[in-house]
């Protein structure tokens, strides 16, 4: 049941259009091709902006007493090792008093260098840096970001030949972090741990594109999708009018995406978008996956590329449909962490983690926080819907944005992070907030949810508005905290938190009564479970809790009484596989019921596979759970 931007050189322009005709017709008719290597020049990420380089070698240094600036690092004059970026500084230390000086965080200096192959304005751009990023080009100051998984960009005029790079990160003091609302559900790794890159920004730019679809008719065979598209359009030149060209293809099917042309004066900005319709359109659903190639231009001054896929998502009476058909989701939940790496994911991590939904049979993951866009483009690829976090990430009941500043701050964060990952047609909602409390736990968080809520149903309206619920304490009538949300999430650990000891009997009776009491409180809308689950490892004798056959009961119970209820949308195990938590971490509340438990410190260990990526006998038997959902 459950299935589913003075004036730039016409050097500068070459360069973009350059990058720009590079992508060749074959792009079109396949999904990304696999990631160049580590070394390679080339961008990790399809998506973006023509004419990039990527910026993969650096020199770390370590920066514990925090001396580097006063020693006049930002300059670029010191020695280390040689890193590839993504980085983290520390992968590997995270239990004892090693792992407790790391999560605790440092300081840190990364060098590198590239060759400007003309004089102009270069654009110095970052997928994530925890937690706090200073930059220097050539000893001069470019400025700062804060908190990690936000992409963010400096730019600086440069002259022709060769120029120094150097960052500063900043990861100390965890609990400083959550009260700037970056809040740590998993461990403290430090580091540039996303993608760099430069490119050259020529006499225009084009920026923040976006796509909606809507069928007709709206069927899984529909004959013609019509497909807005919208682009920002930047003038760094003269008074002038700009017309963005475009293509969407896919195979031998190519469709023109033409803009009317826009008058802009020097540094003026306008978004245009573009009505096409696409017949016969290779749809994208978790069965079929179908990408197209969007490509986007103004003459040979700027470019963009990514894949989308065309899809319609809607939603009537608490169901969730996707291009017509209604849609059921189960899988699990996803940390960005791989042992010897962290967060700093490479290719292959990002392979495996895609190969595990696969081997659950999974048709949907969800995350806590933004994605890495490599990431996104294989689950794109791999038809699998997210579940996506983009406010700030908090523990259960708490919301430390309680001053006027930070809940700004909390809106712009989640704007940044939908904005940078609206063309990936798997995210199917936007979680704004994680594990709240009945109606919320002041004021200033309702305001956040609904504020933020309403700006993305006016800016992305084929996309569903999520809240997460903290199951223990969900409200018994719904308040204003939910009046914009399309979708509500609860976890539910009944067996594990609530009542361990418990029969199957009584277990499913605790779940059937959470479930009705969130259907009463929450009616009309999509409803999903996105915890559930219990820790697991070799160390508890067989059946009992803990023990690899206790988790792989429990999550069967639970996918039972789920699969039963005509009114669920998803179910969600948490999580995925085991992560490195906090150094002190030995499985929360638990103990309390269950002081003999058995526990490896540090680690979350509710995943079906281990940190390591073995799999846990409850991997299969989610595989074989799943898979007689998929076929109903």
């Amino acid at each position: 049941m459950l299935l589913s931007s003075t004036r730039r050189r016409r050097a500068l322009a070459l360069v973009v259009l350059g990058a720009a005709l590079a992508t060749s017709a074959a792009a079109a008719e396949a999904p990304p091709a696999p990631a160049p290597s580590a070394g390679s020049a080339q961008p990790l990420i399809f998506e973006g902006p023509g004419g990039r380089t990527r910026l993969a070698d650096w020199t770390l240094r370590s920066d514990p007493s925090g001396r580097g600036a006063s020693l006049g690092w930002q300059r670029g004059g010191f020695s280390g090792t040689t890193v590839s970026v993504p980085d983290v500084v520390d992968p590997t230390q995270y239990k004892g008093a090693g792992g407790v000086r790391n999560y605790e965080g440092s300081t840190a200096w990364y060098r590198t260098s590239f060759q400007a192959p003309s004089a102009g304005v270069y654009a110095l751009g970052f997928q994530s840096a925890n937690f706090e990023a200073e930059v220097w080009v050539d000893g001069r100051a470019l400025g700062s970001h804060k908190g990690p998984y936000l992409p963010f960009e400096m730019r600086t005029a440069l002259a022709a030949g060769a120029h120094t790079v150097v960052v500063r990160v900043d990861w100390r003091n965890p609990g400083q972090e959550s009260n700037e609302g970056f809040h740590r559900t998993w461990f403290n790794w430090g580091g540039l741990d996303g993608e760099a890159t430069v490119r050259p920004v020529g006499e225009s730019e084009l920026s923040r594109p976006a796509i909606q679809t809507v069928l007709s008719p709206d069927a899984p065979a529909a004959a013609q999708a019509n497909v807005e598209v919208s682009v920002e359009v930047h003038n760094y030149g003269p008074p002038r009018t700009l017309a963005p060209e475009g293509t969407l293809a896919r195979g031998a099917q190519s469709v023109p995406v033409s803009f009317a042309p826009v008058t802009l004066a020097h540094g003026q900005a306008t978004t245009v978008s573009a009505a096409v319709s696409v017949p016969a359109p290779a749809l994208w659903s978790p069965a079929s996956p179908n990408l197209y190639l969007l490509t986007l231009a103004i003459g040979g001054e700027s470019s963009y590329a990514a894949h989308v896929g065309l899809r319609q998502l809607s939603w009537q009476g608490g169901r969730l449909y996707l291009n017509g058909q209604r849609l059921q989701l189960h899988g699990a939940s996803i940390q960005e962490d791989a042992i010897g790496h962290g967060d700093a994911l490479t290719p292959a991590d990002e392979e495996v983690i895609v190969g595990e939904l696969r081997a659950i049979g999974a048709n949907a993951a969800r995350t806590q926080h933004p994605l890495d866009p490599g990431l996104l483009e294989r689950l794109d690829a791999a038809g699998i819907l997210v579940w996506q976090g983009i406010g700030p990430v908090e523990g259960a009941a708490n919301w430390h944005e309680t001053t006027p500043q930070l809940t700004l701050a909390a809106e712009q964060q989640a704007r940044a992070a939908a904005v940078a990952a609206q063309l990936h047609p798997s995210i199917f909602a936007w979680n704004v907030v994680n594990e709240v409390a009945a109606n919320g736990r002041d004021g200033d968080e309702v305001s956040y949810v609904q504020s933020t809520a309403a700006w993305l149903h006016a800016h992305d309206p084929g996309r569903l508005v999520g809240v997460d619920v903290w199951g223990d304490h969900p409200p018994q009538h719904a308040g204003a905290l939910y009046s914009q949300a399309d979708a509500v999430a609860e976890t539910d650990y009944s067996g594990w938190y609530d009542d361990p000891r418990a029969s199957a009997g009584e277990v499913e009776a605790q779940m059937r009564a959470r479930l009705t009491a969130m259907q009463r409180t929450f009616a009309g809308k999509v409803l999903l479970i996105s915890e559930f689950g219990a820790e697991s490892n070799g160390l508890n004798p067989p059946g009992s809790p803990g023990s690899y056959s206790y988790q792989s009961q429990l999550l069967a119970e639970h996918i039972a009484v789920y699969a039963a209820d005509p009114q669920l949308s998803g179910m969600l195990v948490w999580v995925l596989r085991d992560y490195p938590l906090s150094p002190t971490f030995e499985g929360g509340a638990i103990h309390e019921l269950l002081p003999r438990l058995k526990l490896i410190e540090g680690i979350n260990q509710k995943g079906l596979f281990t940190y390591t990526g073995a799999p846990k006998p409850a991997a299969a038997v989610v595989a074989r759970l799943f898979a007689g959902l998929a076929r109903e």
